[in-house]
């Protein structure tokens, strides 16, 4: 469903993005995990069009990400580490409002099952975004994911300022989407929720791709030894 080939982004002399090979599958998630300035966010606006490659190609189900950058939203849903909401709309009128703008309409009804599947509490539903936390916001977010029906999740540390239990409730919900088919690629400093949620792992130091490993073949303890040894 996502996939880069030699994927590479300069700035002047300074290259963010160096020949990267990656490709995530229908119904796997797959964690990049890196510090700042390691390329992840690159990467993840590349696949999103937000920024042009200097070299390379990112391409999502096949559609290249340059070349039909209105095609591949059909495909595709973003989280940011901060979800833009609007704050003076409830969390029913945000999802029925972006979901609007991918071009479905529900009713009441299944608008509210959509954020019951995101872990959102009933009472929340009615409530204004500007009094949701960080957590709930995250929920509306991926209601929005499942309403417009994408097929690729992208992250961007998605469980920054999260509190563990929000954290855990919010990984718990991304492993369903992946369960019923869903590619995701996470961006992430958190090295347990990656070995957590991920089904293959990959650590990213200046720009470079250094190793993707099998997330069920190494213990947590395992991954922070090679995590810090890289970078």
């Amino acid at each position: 469903m996502l996939k880069a080939i030699d994927l590479t982004k300069r700035y002047g002399g300074h290259t963010a993005l160096n020949n990267l090979n990656l490709h995530v599958r229908q119904g796997e998630i797959f964690a990049l995990l890196g510090q700042n300035g390691a390329g992840k966010t690159t990467t993840i606006n590349l696949f999103l069009g937000f920024i042009e490659p200097t070299e390379g190609s990112a391409s999502i189900n096949g559609i290249s990400v340059a070349e039909n950058s209105q095609k591949i939203k059909e495909y595709l849903a973003y989280i940011p580490e901060t979800v833009m909401l609007y704050p003076n709309l409830t969390g029913l009128e945000n999802l029925e409002y972006f979901s609007l703008l991918a071009g479905f309409s529900y009713s009441k009804n299944e608008l509210g099952k959509f954020l019951t599947t995101a872990g959102l509490q009933t009472q929340a539903f009615d409530q204004r975004l500007a009094g949701y936390s960080k957590g709930m916001r995250q929920k509306v977010g991926i209601a929005i994911a499942v309403a417009k029906r994408a097929k690729v999740l992208l992250l961007d540390e998605p469980t920054s300022g999260l509190d563990p239990k929000a954290s855990n409730e919010f990984s718990q919900i991304i492993k369903t989407l992946a369960a019923n088919g869903t590619a995701i690629l996470m961006a992430t400093h958190d090295i347990f929720r990656a070995k957590q949620v991920a089904s293959r792992i990959g650590i990213m130091k200046e720009g470079n791709l250094q190793s993707v490993i099998d997330a069920a073949s190494i213990s947590a303890n395992e991954l922070e030894s090679l995590y810090l040894k890289t970078v």
